[in-house]
């Protein structure tokens, strides 16, 4: 066998291999072995009959054939270890010429690891942005909190914005009901934009009793695309008006809505304004490992191979397809609902997959250098966890028990651990 390897870029190689007739007798001696084992001759148990009868049963083709597949799985391997090279993916391969027993070439295109380096993680000079709870964010957690216990009372006035009407509806379009657009002594708050512009509006100033027709367009980019952009005309049937007024913010409602936990206004404000701001400083945390990542990928040496962009970029697609689909949603209602061309989608889909590749490959090198590692106890005590979360999943517990999923969970605690490191190399 010889071999020869060239650079195509700092990604990607090219391993040429030519094999001559020693190695292809030798790959389809062993060939015909294994067929002599599994060829049935007259006269002749199983695997008994003699090499030279069992030959004349065999079809020439598809020995060559199978000598073919069998020379690139053989030689492959030891080719790629031959040059040294350490592929990130199976290598493209491709057979120049192969003339049965007397020789054969092919071709190998690996994709590689460049050459990277690390830069320094130490001063990356990103800080940290704590947002604090303000008023008004308290005053909309109260405000909803007094909508939550508002009382309903009927009026017999004409309805404004505020009120709580009881409706039945039939959508229309081209004159024939459309599915999805009708309900029977439907609930719906004007003015809270839960239905389609102009829907609600055209129902303020009307009574119990009445009925009537109200005409509205979809939006450009609703879902259903058979009615994105399209008039149509609802048929209006008022059963009630209902006031609200929202509870008073008193002790009284704090006791009710905290079921005890708190006996006045302030201590529920403290309380609202405590968990706002643990949940502003979770995101603003988030956010700094992010930009503590993406300083570290700035400051190194770091180039994503396109074997490994698309990997991520096709794992990017699966979640979204699933997402879309829990949602009830094909892929082309998911684009309209997002804003977005196919093109203008995977376009944010091939730049999220690099960005993603070239982070783990910069907390990678870091590891390394600072001899970061994932231990076994570590990795079961997260599959154990993982194990008690989904114990009414039969096939999540099925999942669990394989070597791919202990290798995911492993390299997540990996990367988990590397940016905590980041984190604590980056405080003083």
């Amino acid at each position: 066998m010889k071999t020869n390897l060239k650079k195509i870029s700092d990604t990607k190689v090219e391993i040429k291999v030519k094999l001559d007739a020693d190695d292809l007798k030798q790959v389809q001696d062993t060939v015909i072995e294994e067929l002599v084992k599994s060829v049935r001759v007259p006269g002749f148990r199983q695997g008994k009959a003699p090499r030279s009868m069992v030959e004349k049963q065999l079809d020439p083709n598809d020995v060559a054939n199978r000598v073919l597949d069998k020379a690139v799985r053989q030689t492959s391997g030891k080719a790629i270890a031959e040059k040294q090279v350490l592929p990130v993916v199976a290598p493209s391969i491709t057979v120049e010429k192969y003339v049965n027993g007397e020789m054969m070439e092919y071709t190998m295109e690996v994709e590689v690891l460049p050459d990277m380096k690390l830069g320094d993680y130490k001063k990356l000079g990103v800080k940290r942005h704590h947002q604090e709870a303000s008023q008004k964010d308290i005053d909309e957690v109260l405000a909803g909190i007094a909508k939550a216990y508002s009382k309903k009372a009927t009026v017999e006035r004409a309805a404004k914005n505020g009120d709580e009407v009881v409706i039945d509806f039939l959508g229309k379009k081209d004159g024939k009901p459309f599915e999805g657009g009708k309900a029977e002594n439907y609930a719906l708050e004007l003015g809270s934009g839960s239905f389609i512009p102009g829907f609600e509006e055209q129902i303020v100033g009307h009574k119990a009793g009445d009925e009537f027709e109200i005409q509205v367009t979809f939006p450009e980019d609703y879902g259903e695309k058979s009615l994105a952009g399209q008039e149509v005309i609802f048929e209006i049937k008022l059963h009630e008006v209902k006031e609200v007024t929202p509870a008073p913010i008193d002790d009284e409602l704090v006791k009710q809505a905290g079921e005890g936990r708190f006996q006045t206004v302030d201590e529920l404000k403290a309380d609202i304004k405590k968990n706002l701001e643990y949940q502003n400083n979770q995101r603003s945390e988030e956010e700094y490992k992010d930009k503590l990542v993406e300083k570290l990928v700035e400051k190194s040496q770091i180039q994503a191979p396109e074997a490994l962009i698309n990997d991520q970029y096709q794992l990017i697609k699966q979640d979204t397809l699933r997402n879309a689909n829990y949602h009830n949603m094909d892929f082309a209602e998911y684009l309209d609902y997002v804003g977005k061309t196919e093109a203008e989608w995977e376009e944010f889909a091939q730049e999220l997959a690099k960005n993603r590749v070239e982070a783990m490959l910069a907390l990678q090198l870091l590891a390394k250098e600072a001899k970061i590692e994932v231990t076994d106890e570590e990795i079961d005590a997260k599959i154990a966890e993982f194990a008690h979360a989904y114990r009414n999943s039969r096939e999540m517990l099925k999942q669990l028990k394989q070597p791919a999923a202990r290798n995911d969970i492993g390299g997540r605690l990996l990367i988990d651990k590397t940016v905590d490191f980041l984190v604590k190399a980056n405080e003083s």
